[in-house]
Order: C-alpha cells, then structure tokens, then sequence
C-alpha cells in the first residue's frame, strides 16, 4: 500500500487498512450504499414526492459516490463510516438533475434511460422532489462517522460547491450563454463547466481526506481535472453518442448552437484535451502508490465510457 495523503488526521480517529476493490465492484459497492442510504431516509413515507425522490436516485453510474468511497479508502476510512457522505453527494446530484431537466431550464423528457420526475408526475412535485433531495444531502452528510469539526467541513464545502460559487453559479452561465450575441470563448466555458459539473465531482475526490481532517491538494487537483474531463466525454457523447446507452437526450447541443468543448477544439482535439485531463489527474495521486490505482481506473473509464 502506497503511503497515506495527508499529515493531520483528526485526534482520535482510527484508521485501518480497507481492501481495495477492482473498479467494477467499487462502482457497484457506491451505488448500492448511496442508495440504501438515500431510500433509509425515505422509510414510511408514501407520498408522491417521495416516490418521486426514490425514482430520480434509481440507475446512474454512482462515479460521485465511488469518489466518496475511494477518497475514504485511501484514508483509512471504512466504507460505512463514508456512506452518508456517498449517499448525500448522490442525493445533490440527483436534485441537480431533476431540476436541470424542468421544462424552464432544459425540458428533458428522458434521464438515466426512464422518464424524468416532471414527465412521470408533474412539475411543481419535480420542484418539491429536487428541494427534498437538496435539504436530504444535508441531512446525511452530517451522519458521517467523524467529529462534528469535520462534519462542518463536509457540510460548508457541499454548500459551497453545490452554491453560487459552483454548481448553481456554473448552471447561471449557462442559461445566460443561450441568449447571449456572443458565444462563450474556450476559457469561459471551462469556468462555467467547473462549477456546474466539476464542483460537485471535486467535492465528492475530497471527502476522504476531510473526514479524517487531512490535506486535500492531491485528491484537489485530481478531482478537478477528473470534472473537466467527464464534462468533455458528455460534450463528445452528445455528438458521437446513442440515447439507448446514455439514457437521456443526444444531438441537443449542436441544434441549440451551444459552445461546448467540441464546438471549440473538434472531436478529436476534444478526445486529446480530454486524456490531457486524465493524465494530469492520474499523476495528482503520485503521491498515493499503488493504493490509488482503482481512482486512476476510474479516471481512464470517464473518458472511454458510452453511457
């Protein structure tokens, strides 16, 4: 095992060694804790909002929860003393996505292969599912197995990273773009594609080290590399892409004239920028040996995937 990032863990917690599992299983091990989680938090309610919620957390790759997980791993955390923080990532995801696909903003019809919240019910209970989910991250992130120090930390970084400051403030520019005279240059659309969908995949790269109060540089970097290059294989798939694999809409960015990663640099110099992405991440957790590996299995796999 490579050695341990960061130098400060919180007084008293314990680490151990925690197996590390082939990408795969690691994948399949972070969905089905986040969802346990998620699904837990929604025991004896009925209600359509709470079908509602349990419907938009159902399917998807669960790369931000794994991140969780891995960051924990490395860590010497448990996979249970990390699952809230994987289940509360999955939630603020998950609430982005309902609220992203509303008629107002993109008014899509299809998400993660099944209709989405407001097709499949209606719109004001979308709005109510998505506000659910947001208040429900919360919630679970401070369940997480630390000291209350750390899980504030937790707590004030999702807010940041899903705020203004970065998702939200990332979605703002883009709305803005689509009416704009003028089209996004190749360094506005990676600031815009940092907070929207970067902020919430760095934040996920460094819960490991927060939980345990330790440096976040390495796994820093790495998750902000890792988030340009997952949004560059979208703006590729929206191109190359088929909607029975990637389980939502295709060919939307082209028709609306949108900037993205492709329109600037082409296919393949979008394919090239993004391994350039990878490999800067991948050297990030140099630092980590061999323990880091599955991180960097993942990595490769957002840039290689079809869904």
């Amino acid at each position: 095992m490579g050695p341990r990032p960061g130098s400060n863990p919180s007084k008293g917690f314990e680490r151990r060694t925690v197996d590390r599992l082939p990408l795969n299983k690691a994948l399949e091990q972070a969905r089905d804790l986040s969802a346990k989680g998620i699904l837990s938090a929604l025991t004896g309610l009925e209600s359509p909002v709470a079908q509602a919620v349990a419907h938009a957390v159902n399917g998807g790759k669960g790369l931000r929860a794994f991140l969780v997980l891995e960051s924990a791993r490395i860590h010497g955390i448990s996979p249970d003393r990390a699952a809230p923080a994987a289940a509360a990532i999955e939630a603020m995801h998950a609430y982005s996505l309902v609220h992203d696909d509303l008629p107002c903003l993109d008014n899509d019809d299809l998400r993660r292969g099944q209709p989405t919240v407001h097709v499949k019910w209606d719109e004001a209970t979308a709005i109510l599912a998505g506000d659910a989910l947001h208040s429900l991250a919360f919630q679970l992130v401070m369940d997480v197995g630390t000291s209350a120090e750390n899980k504030v930390c937790l707590s004030q970084t999702l807010a940041r990273a899903a705020g203004l400051r970065g998702m939200v403030g990332g979605q703002e520019m883009d709305i803005a773009a689509e009416t704009s005279l003028k089209q996004l240059t190749l360094g506005e659309i990676t600031t815009l594609q940092t907070g929207k969908t970067g902020a919430l995949i760095r934040w996920s790269a460094m819960a490991g080290p927060r939980i345990v109060g330790a440096e976040t540089n390495s796994l820093d970097i790495f998750g902000t590399c890792l988030g340009l290059a997952f949004q560059i294989a979208d703006d590729i798939l929206d191109i190359t892409g088929d909607v029975t694999k990637v389980g939502k809409a295709v060919g939307k960015d082209a028709v609306a004239g949108k900037a993205t990663f492709v329109s600037h640099l082409g296919l393949d110099g979008a394919r090239k920028y993004a391994h350039q992405k990878i490999d800067e991440a991948c050297m990030a957790l140099s630092e980590c040996g061999p323990d880091a590996e599955t991180l960097r299995q993942a990595a490769r796999f957002v840039i290689s995937r079809d869904t």
